[in-house]
């Protein structure tokens, strides 16, 4: 098993950044708010690792198409991924009915409502097309799939962990802004490195 070291850190952290702001994010925080903490974290670990497996497996398609149009593709879309964080900035992300889904109840029940709570909430979303887009961009599917599980699943240990109490600290208008910036930089590095080159 070959593992680009670099790749890893670089998609780990872009995946972990985007996702702390992301609706999934909160949602794990309401749901662990009200439910136990291990079957939470179980239902939305299994979600990302479904939602993970269909991003590079997409991406890795796209793969195979010549370089030049992908990073460019790649590019835009980052680019698009920005502009829908920045407008997501200033969005309610609390749901009374997600938090009011999981109250008191047997373990696999709490984890199935987990599962299927951030598994529909994921569908489409920013950091399942962002894996897919560097799946597609660097042709390593095995990196980008273990690098981008492992950001999904730190965020959502985060998310069980300190519970609805991360919002005390840094505000998720931030937080949307911060991944539009980091989105943004990422679509200008894969244009311009194409383009350049």
């Amino acid at each position: 098993m070959n593992l680009n070291l670099n790749l890893f850190v670089s998609t780990f952290t872009l995946i972990f950044l985007a996702e702390l702001p992301d609706k999934t994010a909160f949602a794990t925080l309401m749901l662990a708010a009200r439910g136990k903490h291990v079957p939470v974290f179980i239902g939305v670990a299994l979600a990302f690792l479904v939602q993970s497996i269909v991003a590079v497996k997409v991406g890795g398609f796209f793969g195979k198409f010549p370089e030049a149009p992908v990073h460019i593709i790649t590019g835009v879309l980052f680019f698009i991924f920005a502009f829908m964080a920045f407008r997501k900035r200033n969005e309610v992300e609390e749901d009374e009915s997600l938090e009011n889904s999981v109250s008191k109840t047997g373990f696999l029940l709490t984890a199935a409502k987990s599962f299927m709570v951030i598994f529909i909430a994921e569908w489409g979303d920013l950091t399942q097309l962002a894996t897919a887009s560097l799946a597609a961009k660097y042709n390593d599917t095995l990196t980008i799939f273990l690098a981008a599980t492992s950001a999904l699943w730190s965020v959502t240990a985060i998310a069980v962990i300190i519970g609805r109490k991360m919002g005390q600290y840094v505000s998720p208008k931030q937080l949307h802004i911060g991944s539009a910036i980091t989105f943004a930089i990422v679509g200008s590095y894969f244009i311009l490195e194409t383009l350049f080159r």
